[in-house]
């Protein structure tokens, strides 16, 4: 891990414990750090944070007071941070149920939701069971017990809906048309290797081990290895060979029992 991102992860602890008391039982660091995948200049820090009951609305205003980046400089992309009471994070439940989420960082627009009523369903309300899966698997403690003994995953038949209505919500996007690189299309097509992957083996994988897993097998391989080199500054898929090969993605989760 980073230097920088461990001294901020560790002064990002002490301030929730600083605000929540003995509320905070657990701390996370996931995504990409949790994952061995960080990235400096192009990963964001997540970290998710349990607590043992119930964060009132005083304290959830502290606490965001305390970690934005003008109080707290991340020296990544920026911060997404997520709590969830110990029972919804336990729970495999496919709803948010968060307390609540930020995300706050110098090139990330920042975001404040107290509420899961009151996160945007065109936003995707499927991130946060997807998210806790790939805790439970591979969450880095910073606080409190193994990962793997605070968060659950969903059953297959509604991490498989999750994983469809992701893929939906990406297809739903705009996207560049024309044969020419469309940047960012290289994560698009590298997260759905991931989804795909996650189905097949029953294990998450970094987006770019995902994509040399799913090569590997003889599928796609031209596409998902430009996809792999953009991430190190080559040229991008185009939108319509993203769109293709996440329909294509799209169709095998969707058939797999």
């Amino acid at each position: 891990m980073d230097h920088a991102v461990r001294d901020y992860l560790t002064e990002l602890v002490d301030r929730a414990r600083a605000v929540l008391g003995d509320n905070l039982v657990g701390a996370y660091a996931a995504g990409s750090v949790g994952l061995g995948a960080y990235q400096p200049g192009r990963s964001d820090v997540d970290v998710a944070l349990v607590t043992a009951g119930p964060v009132a609305g005083a304290a959830k205003r502290a606490l965001v007071a305390r970690l934005r980046h003008e109080s707290l400089p991340c020296p990544a992309r920026g911060l997404e941070l997520v709590a969830y009471r110990r029972e919804v994070a336990g729970s495999g439940t496919g709803e948010p149920g968060f307390e609540v989420e930020l995300n706050t960082g110098a090139t990330m627009p920042f975001r404040v939701t107290y509420d899961p009523a009151d996160r945007p369903a065109a936003d995707g309300r499927f991130w946060y069971a997807l998210d806790r899966s790939i805790l439970r698997q591979s969450g880095l403690a910073l606080l409190g017990p193994p990962a793997s003994e605070v968060f659950a995953d969903p059953t297959p038949a509604e991490l498989r809906r999750l994983l469809v209505t992701a893929l939906d919500w990406w297809l739903a996007l705009p996207t560049p048309e024309g044969d020419g690189p469309a940047p960012g299309t290289e994560d698009a097509v590298l997260g759905a290797c991931r989804s795909l992957v996650r189905v097949r083996t029953g294990a998450w994988l970094p987006k770019v081990d995902a994509g040399r897993w799913l090569a590997g097998q003889g599928r796609h391989t031209e596409l998902i290895d430009r996809a792999i080199t953009a991430r190190r500054g080559g040229p991008a898929p185009s939108g319509p060979e993203a769109r293709a090969f996440q329909r294509w993605v799209r169709a095998e989760v969707a058939a797999m029992h």
